[in-house]
């Protein structure tokens, strides 16, 4: 099927296979499948996040743009650092699981290097304290990434740095989201970073798993790394 013939349906359906895939290696290869149609059929799903995560950074960061370093994880096929790169920003790292993504993400022209990782699974291929500005949009979820890979985002992170997470509100992740709340002011208790701010986005994405395709909401959290 083109990606001119495709409906809510059809992609709520590749997103809910993807999703139901529990082993790592076999959902990487759905993504494979999936990397040239994938921003198409984000667009039927009006998934807006790599823009407001965007707006979000770009209102806080007070360093150069231009001279940032982004570390851009789960980046798929670029999204995140084509919006960054309408902010100022210029210089990206991206880490993903899946290959044929990271091809896609290529084709962009915005990344100074691409690393294939699955997250968990391996370490992120990055240094500690390397990076003025880290993002994670769209795999904090409890169908993709386990919440122990926060900790590794604030370590690839340098000290006065930020960190932007997103976090969908379908009720398959409620309590995903808040165990991943749990751990984030866990985090501030131990002085690893401080809560800039918490957004909450009513209209994040349509649902695929409502056959109406309503709203679900979601959240952008932003922290600084101490």
């Amino acid at each position: 099927m083109s990606s001119t013939q495709k409906t809510f349906g059809s992609v709520s359906e590749v997103v809910r296979s993807i999703r139901a895939n529990t082993n790592p290696g076999e959902k990487m290869r759905r993504y494979d499948a999936w990397a040239d149609t994938y921003e198409q059929d984000l667009s039927i799903l009006d998934y807006h996040a790599p823009s407001l995560v965007t707006d979000i950074i770009s209102s806080h960061f007070t360093g150069d743009c231009e001279a940032a370093v982004v570390l851009d994880v789960a980046c798929g096929t670029g999204l995140v650092a084509k919006q960054m790169k309408h902010a100022g920003f210029v210089h990206f790292v991206g880490i993903d699981g899946s290959a044929l993504m990271l091809e896609e993400a290529k084709k962009k022209e915005l990344y100074q290097e691409l690393k294939q990782c699955i997250l968990v699974q391996e370490p992120l291929p990055v240094q500690s304290g390397s990076y003025d500005v880290v993002t994670i949009c769209g795999a904090l979820t409890v169908d993709h990434v386990a919440i122990s890979v926060i900790r590794e985002l604030c370590n690839a992170c340098k000290p006065g740095g930020l960190i932007c997470m997103t976090c969908r509100h379908g009720e398959d992740n409620l309590e995903y989201k808040a165990a991943l709340e749990r751990e984030h002011k866990q985090m501030e208790e131990e002085g690893l970073w401080s809560c800039v701010a918490v957004t909450e986005v009513k209209n994040w994405s349509r649902s695929v798993t409502d056959a109406g395709g309503s709203y679900i909401s979601g959240s952008i959290y932003l922290y600084k790394k101490l």
